[in-house]
């Protein structure tokens, strides 16, 4: 997504609502990975986007997949938990020259391995927080963490090839 191109936030909102809630609302992989793809409209804004609009955007965006999933709460928890520590990841993952003012995040921009440390942990902090909220506790640990790892590397995959195909040739 681009700085300060409001047409393409709001295509992307479809996009990633509707690759959740018709393709991916049932697909389990091995009973264990579940593919959370509406994540990646949270941690794909800009890097210039503030922290309080993007936990406004992720709390309307968990609630309406809460709504779709009967999860009470959940999504829109983790998406402004995400959505609040995402510029502390991005501050770790800072490159040594610093971001560019108009860098976008994505796979083509920022590169395939900072793509992947930045999303993979993003990723995988919503999605454990995810199912121990689902859990209840943690004396599912084994469990929890097996789904996490394997949803993880699922949601990872998908938003990856989602980057190239939907690349544009301008950005390079």
């Amino acid at each position: 997504m681009r700085p300060g191109n409001i047409i393409s936030y709001i295509l992307y909102f479809i996009l990633f609502f509707v690759l959740q809630v018709i393709l991916f609302r049932n697909i389990a992989l091995f009973g264990y990975a579940l593919c959370f793809i509406y994540i990646g409209y949270i941690i794909l804004f800009p890097i210039t986007t503030k922290p309080v609009p993007l936990m406004l955007i992720a709390v309307s965006f968990g609630l309406l997949m809460d709504s779709f999933f009967d999860t009470a709460g959940m999504n829109a928890f983790v998406c402004v938990f995400i959505a609040y520590i995402r510029p502390y990841i991005l501050k770790v993952l800072t490159p040594a020259g610093g971001y560019d003012a108009t860098a976008e995040i994505s796979v083509s921009y920022m590169g395939f391995v900072w793509f992947i440390k930045y999303a993979a942990l993003l990723i995988f902090i919503h999605h454990f927080i995810f199912f121990t909220l689902e859990a209840w506790n943690l004396g599912n640990i084994v469990t929890i963490l097996i789904r996490t790892i394997f949803s993880t590397i699922f949601t990872l995959f998908v938003l990856v090839l989602l980057q190239y195909f939907f690349k544009r040739s301008d950005n390079y």
